[in-house]
């Protein structure tokens, strides 16, 4: 599909969704509680989302160094960065996942298909995570027998997903459970900043309700059909309180001020689309050499 194209679609996709939510909600109650927040909790909520993105750059890197892909911990936050710009702010061209995959395969020589895997179960792994937290959030919220056989599920899920990566992915499988274990460690330190917006906003009720709808949330906007996660977490936001018999303003107050986050933090990207994220590792790849 052309660039031109797919950037019609998402801005299309991202319309209906935000008309749907107008629909459902009042948009100046949801920004009237926005504007009522506390700073404070809203920048311990953005140090816990930075966090995250931390431990995430550091979990991608594992990956790279399965297939020797050599890169310094500084170099693959800098391109990790560089990545969430581009994903939030390109949304018609080139995402960062694929920026990531051409600027390592034609810079340095690596193996495409290779990349291409890493960066894959790279997602795979933040999905897992989500996957995980979800089944005990809806556990603790609604104690029946789906909960507990979902619980249960948990074990056998992941002997699946260990033999899947073993026999289709098999040079990654020596870090299995440590990028596993980053990946809950990721999507737990983005539930903690979900948790101190809602202190932020001044929500004091079903906080469990509202962590388990912002991971489900996180899940969908994993698809890329919007301009960045705008719409279609807000969509499930709606869905989730609806269901659960939410405060529909307060539930958009919460994923819009989450968005809010996710812009800023991804705009620092953008002094690297104009400096090459990679210039320090190839120095050092060139001393090495010589």
């Amino acid at each position: 599909m052309p660039s031109w194209l797919k950037l019609l679609v998402k801005i299309l996709v991202t319309g209906i969704c935000l008309w749907y939510v107008s629909r459902k909600i009042d948009w100046a109650q949801s920004i009237q509680i926005i504007r009522r927040a506390n700073m404070l909790w809203l920048f311990a909520a953005t140090l816990l989302f930075v966090a995250s993105k931390l431990v995430a750059s550091f979990r991608l890197n594992i990956y790279f160094s399965n297939i020797n892909v050599q890169l310094s911990q500084r170099a693959n936050l800098k391109l990790y960065w560089l990545g969430m710009f581009y994903n939030l702010f390109l949304p018609g061209g080139i995402g960062g996942d694929a920026y990531k995959i051409i600027l390592l395969n034609r810079d340095h020589n690596y193996s495409a298909k290779q990349l291409t895997a890493a960066v894959l179960l790279d997602r795979v792994s933040g999905v897992a995570g989500l996957g995980i937290l979800a089944i005990f959030y809806y556990y603790a919220l609604l104690t029946n027998t789906t909960a507990l056989l979902l619980l249960i599920a948990i074990v056998p899920g992941l002997l699946i997903y260990y033999l899947l990566i073993k026999k289709v992915f098999h040079a990654f499988i020596k870090s299995f459970f440590s990028t596993l274990w980053l990946g809950v460690m990721v999507q737990a330190l983005q539930v903690a900043s979900a948790w101190c917006i809602m202190q932020a906003l001044h929500i004091t009720e079903h906080h469990n309700a509202y962590l388990l709808i912002f991971l489900l949330s996180s899940i969908v906007v994993i698809l890329p059909v919007t301009i960045g996660p705008l719409g279609t977490r807000e969509v499930v936001f709606v869905w989730g309180s609806t269901a659960l018999l939410l405060n529909k303003a307060e539930s958009v107050s919460i994923s819009i001020s989450f968005f809010i986050i996710t812009l800023f933090i991804s705009l620092i990207g953008i002094y690297w689309v104009y400096k090459d994220p990679l210039k320090e590792n190839k120095i050092v790849g060139d001393s090495a050499m010589q």
